[in-house]
Order: C-alpha cells, then sequence, then structure tokens
C-alpha cells in the first residue's frame, strides 16, 4: 500500500518545529513516515523533545557538521524510501487530511511527478493571512481550476518562468521520478523552483489539487524576506533564469524561452520592492534591483 515519506530539514524555532511535527501526527491517515534531520542548530531542545515521542514511524538524526538547506535537502533525498516524498519546511503545518488528500490525488493520477495541493497562508502566529504575494500567486499566476489538473510540458514551463506559483515545502513527489533532478549547489534561493522545472524539461507533470490541506507560514522577517531587500534574491534569480533559458532553448521551447528571459513577474516584484527599499531609505539593494527591472536574460 502507498505510503508517504515526510522528510523535514531542520533549522530554526524549536516551537514552531514542534507545532509541525505535532501536525504530523495528528493526520486522519496513517500511512507516512517521519524523518527530521537537524542540520546542527545550536539548540537541542528538539532533539530532547522528539526523543520523548517513542513513535515507530517518526525518526530523528542530527548532522555532524552544518550542510546548509540545499545539502541538507540533498541528503535526506537519499533516505526516502517510500513509494511518494516531501520535503517540510520545519515551520509549517499539514492541515489534518494533508496525507490522505495526496494519496487519494497519487491514486487517481498515478503518472504525476508532483502534486501540488491547495494551501494557505499563516502568520509566525498560526493565524491565516492573505498577503499581496500571496494573492498574486494563486489568483494571476497559478492556473486557475476547481477540480484537478494535469499540467506538463512548454505550457508548465512556461507558466512557471513567468511567475513561480509553486509552494515548495506543500509539494509531494514520486520517489521514483526523483532520480531526473537534483539540487543545484550554487542555488540557495530559487533551488526549489529548478528543481521542479528539471523535472518538467524532463518530461514530467505536475498535478493541480485545490484540496486545502497544508499552511505555509510566511514571517515578516525571514530570510526570504530580507533576500529581497538586500539584492541576494534577484541576484540568483538572474542566474536561474540563464540557465532555465538555456534548457529551454536545448528543449526547443521558444515561449519558456521568452518567458525566461524576460521574466516578467519576478521584475514586477523588483519594482515593488524597490519602491519599498526607496520609502525605507535601504539604498544599497537598489542597484541591483534596477539592474533586475531593466535587463533582461540573453539577448
Amino acid at each position: 500500500m502507498t505510503s508517504l515519506d515526510i522528510l523535514v530539514p531542520y533549522w530554526g524555532d524549536p516551537r514552531l518545529m514542534r507545532e509541525t511535527v505535532e501536525s504530523v501526527l495528528a493526520q486522519d491517515c496513517d500511512r507516512w513516515f517521519l524523518t527530521v534531520l537537524d542540520d546542527c542548530y545550536s539548540d537541542p531542545a528538539i532533539g530532547d523533545w522528539m526523543k520523548t515521542l517513542n513513535h515507530p514511524r517518526v525518526k530523528y538524526l542530527r548532522n555532524e557538521k552544518n550542510l546548509g538547506i540545499v545539502g541538507n535537502y540533498q541528503k535526506m533525498l537519499t533516505m526516502a524510501t517510500r513509494e511518494l516524498v516531501m520535503w517540510l519546511g520545519c515551520d509549517d503545518v499539514l492541515l489534518p487530511n494533508y496525507v490522505s488528500t495526496v494519496l487519494n490525488a497519487h491514486e487517481k493520477f498515478p503518472d504525476a511527478a508532483v502534486i501540488h495541493p491547495g494551501t494557505q497562508t499563516i502568520d509566525e502566529n498560526g493565524k491565516v493571512v492573505s498577503t499581496l504575494t500571496d494573492w498574486a500567486k494563486t489568483k494571476l499566476v497559478m492556473p486557475q481550476s476547481k477540480e484537478p489538473q494535469l499540467l506538463s510540458g512548454e505550457s508548465l514551463a512556461t507558466n512557471l518562468l513567468v511567475g513561480d506559483w509553486m509552494y515548495w515545502p506543500a509539494l509531494t513527489f514520486r520517489a521514483d521520478r526523483l532520480h531526473k533532478a537534483q539540487f543545484n549547489p550554487e542555488l540557495k534561493i530559487t533551488h526549489d523552483l529548478a528543481f521542479v522545472l528539471e523535472l518538467v524539461f524532463s518530461g514530467e507533470s505536475l498535478l493541480v489539487d485545490p484540496t486545502v490541506c497544508f499552511s505555509y507560514r510566511r514571517h515578516s522577517n525571514s530570510a526570504s524576506t530580507n533576500s529581497l531587500f538586500d539584492g541576494r534574491r534577484f541576484k540568483e534569480e538572474r542566474q536561474y533564469f540563464a540557465i532555465a533559458r538555456a534548457q529551454a532553448e536545448k528543449a526547443g521551447w521558444k515561449k519558456a524561452e521568452r518567458a525566461a528571459r524576460w521574466h516578467l513577474t519576478s521584475r514586477g516584484n523588483a519594482l515593488w520592492i524597490l519602491c519599498n527599499a526607496v520609502v525605507q531609505r535601504r539604498w544599497s539593494s537598489v542597484p541591483i534591483q534596477l539592474e533586475h527591472i531593466f535587463n533582461r536574460v540573453g539577448p
């Protein structure tokens, strides 16, 4: 019977991590196995707490040295032994129907390499919120349907390169398809989009299931948010769009190539952040944001 490997690369707030683990334990379906890999976080509290769980389907491990987020993802990939696998964020929350939703989706669409279930956004305190970013991702860019829809090929690649609407920690993957992609160690921020698109370029499909079963936590002062203001995200996005453009060109996908070259949503986001940076007088990142706004990737 199909089951799900839930892999949690841990580095962060022990309180939120406990909430994450508790959300796994509260699933309405028990066909899951949880592995937490502690990337040498300084506070040992979570390891001590997890040992008290004494649960037959819960495993806690700790790296001998810090590998970083991408390195930890890659190491955890070797630990997956079930038919389906996900990398759950150490501060995100599964709603009780997550496992049953993705298993049901896999049963109905067994060829889908990636399953993207319905997702809601929560803040630091667990309150459901609606941000401008999430509204743009889910209403303007993400394909809309009240029923599950299977996406693939150039149209999917083009869509994701116009604007990345995915919530990476919510994704479930077919384990036997993961050999077609690998994490790029040079991409610290866009590794998730790069990984999924590598699967798409190899011919795999993605299923969007509108059933809401995942809570994605958005922090006001997260590393992702800070990377927008200091320019790291946009610098790396330009690096990745160049990679994606070459992949699209090799595949003969002209629309996807144009989407990577123009990366319109990313440039629009840079303009929005630039306006905020000027208001907040964060001048150091302005040159990078301006470069990202006014320059496409390639000729």
